[in-house]
């Protein structure tokens, strides 16, 4: 089979789908994989790389051109004439999180949408959403501190310990993927960490993986507006797979919170789970709302490319080679890879993104499609 790797083009997004050496691993089982040229420079993989591992160097024309395009953002507009029918493409789309443009140019042109955040495995975990999801959750807690500081117009309180005293609040929404590392990073540093979960009967669980002293507490709007009034970063890490985060936080939480704090929304992808968000990018980061700084970046793992890339190869590279070797067949002998088809011959195939977009007219099970 065909595979082309495709350079990203949304703001900033430094990230490759695939490594030199994942390109080698599907090269040796006799697939050829089109590389467009530079994709993998911001990640720290040349050219010469590549080509050493056997891949052909091409335009992006030649890239899109292959029967699998392999990506790590979704198509943006200007990318959108390269779609057609039976193309099978496989990357993050967030489809009921993003311009409904894209999930109607996918249906116009009949082309095959596997997007790696609702893939599941036989636990029914997201293993291709897991390595980007840790990134951001170590990274909102970093970005969340760089912008407390006075010079950023934030309250100036830094999160760590000081001579053994623990200085800033984090409140972190959501004890998943990005929850656990945000509260685990912030923990670390020294701060004093309250996360926010649906199941406190896990308590014992998060304070062993994290902290002793973590404070864990149910995620009752009440418990939250009560914490957020003086917290001084706030992590939004509600997750619901393939669909948009419901509101946990409201405006007028918002307007509770002390001038200068931060908000990091990781769940932007997804709409974002807190009611004043709304998507920023590396270049314009964050914005002010009601005092309060929020930095809503659609793509956060962009800003680590070669940590991301090697981490989000690690985890794709099997279903990739599942794909270049089977085709479509291959979701028909995975249910939980089968999760992952999101449009298929000019139909909606998971049904939160028909839900969320008002198109369930356009809706079918990837069961009745493939």
């Amino acid at each position: 089979m065909k595979i082309g790797l495709v350079k990203e083009i949304k703001d900033k997004e430094n990230r490759v789908a695939l490594t030199p050496e994942g390109a080698k691993k599907l090269i040796a089982l006799n697939h050829a994989v089109l590389v467009e040229k530079n994709a993998g420079f911001n990640s720290g993989f040349n050219d010469e790389e590549y080509k050493k591992n056997g891949c052909e160097i091409v335009d992006a024309k030649t890239a899109w051109s292959a029967d699998l395009v392999i990506k790590v953002k979704e198509p943006l507009e200007s990318e959108y004439k390269f779609l057609r029918n039976n193309q099978m493409i496989f990357t993050y789309f967030h489809l009921s999180g993003v311009t409904k443009t894209l999930t109607e140019s996918l249906l116009k042109n009949k082309a095959i949408a596997i997007a790696y955040e609702t893939v599941q495995d036989e636990n029914k975990k997201l293993p291709l959403l897991a390595p980007m999801s840790a990134v951001a959750g170590n990274m909102a807690v970093t970005i969340g501190s760089y912008y407390l500081a006075k010079f950023n117009n934030g309250k100036g309180m830094q999160l760590g310990t000081v001579m053994g005293k623990k200085y800033g609040k984090v409140v972190v929404i959501g004890d998943g993927v990005v929850g656990r590392h945000a509260a685990r990073t912030a923990y670390a540093l020294g701060s004093n960490v309250y996360l926010f979960t649906l199941f406190t009967e896990k308590e014992a669980q998060f304070k062993k993986e994290i902290g002793a002293e973590l404070d864990v507490l149910f995620s009752a709007k009440e418990n939250i507006a009560k914490h957020l009034k003086d917290a001084d970063l706030v992590v939004g890490a509600v997750l619901l797979p393939g669909t948009k985060a419901p509101y946990v936080v409201t405006e007028d939480m918002v307007k509770a919170m002390q001038p200068g704090s931060v908000i990091v929304d990781v769940s932007i992808d997804q709409g974002g789970c807190i009611q004043t968000s709304k998507p920023t990018t590396h270049s314009e980061p964050v914005f002010v709302k009601h005092g309060v700084i929020h930095y809503c970046v659609t793509n956060m793992p962009g800003a680590y490319p070669r940590t991301s890339t090697i981490a989000l190869t690690n985890a794709t590279l099997p279903y990739i080679i599942k794909l270049a070797e089977q085709g479509i067949n291959a979701l028909k002998e995975d249910n939980g890879f089968a999760k992952g088809l999101n449009t298929y011959n000019g139909f909606i195939a998971y049904k939160p993104v028909a839900q969320d977009l008002g198109m369930m007219d356009k809706f079918k099970s990837a069961e009745e499609l493939i």
